[in-house]
């Protein structure tokens, strides 16, 4: 038998692992602390998961762990956020943090957001192979993005960004 992949579009516990994670990590944010996100990792290490998802889970902490060192105690603009987490390859966690944004969001910043979280999509989707997917995402996400290059200056490169969204690079 092959071993396992960490692959949260085909397989329950690597979704599972991601998920729970990815949701710990606002509680971690909020308390400014990584312990919820450990407590959440305790649990899937108990059970003593394969090597694949045990690295997965090891790795997430140490990310987490640069990204809460790294955000200043009261930062709370979710587009600095984001970035912060996109800057650590977080994408499915820039879309937990934007998420809550663009829920409470009207108009343009609601639009802004969905568009981030679509761009995030397409990093999580060309890292599983789906390209495809990920340039639909993608058609959807520059026009935004382009509209609102001035907002977006002030916490990322954009040409950068819309390069990523272009290619992948």
């Amino acid at each position: 038998m092959a071993d396992p992949m960490f692959d949260p579009f085909n397989d329950r516990l690597s979704r599972d692992i991601r998920n729970d994670l990815s949701e710990s990590l606002l509680t971690c944010l909020r308390e400014r602390r990584l312990l919820p996100a450990r407590a959440v990792a305790d649990r899937y290490l108990a059970c003593h998961p394969a090597p694949v998802y045990a690295a997965y889970i090891q790795d997430r902490l140490e990310r987490y762990g640069r990204f809460l060192a790294g955000v200043a105690d009261d930062e709370t603009d979710p587009l600095r956020l984001g970035f912060a987490l996109w800057d650590l390859g977080l994408h499915f966690e820039v879309h937990e943090v934007l998420e809550q944004a663009w829920l409470r969001a009207a108009g343009e910043d609601k639009a802004l957001f969905q568009a981030l979280i679509r761009a995030a999509g397409v990093m999580i989707k060309r890292e599983c192979g789906l390209s495809a997917a990920a340039a639909k995402m993608a058609a959807k996400a520059r026009p935004v993005l382009e509209r609102h290059r001035a907002r977006l200056a002030a916490c990322t490169d954009v040409a950068a960004l819309l390069r990523m969204l272009d290619t992948g690079g």
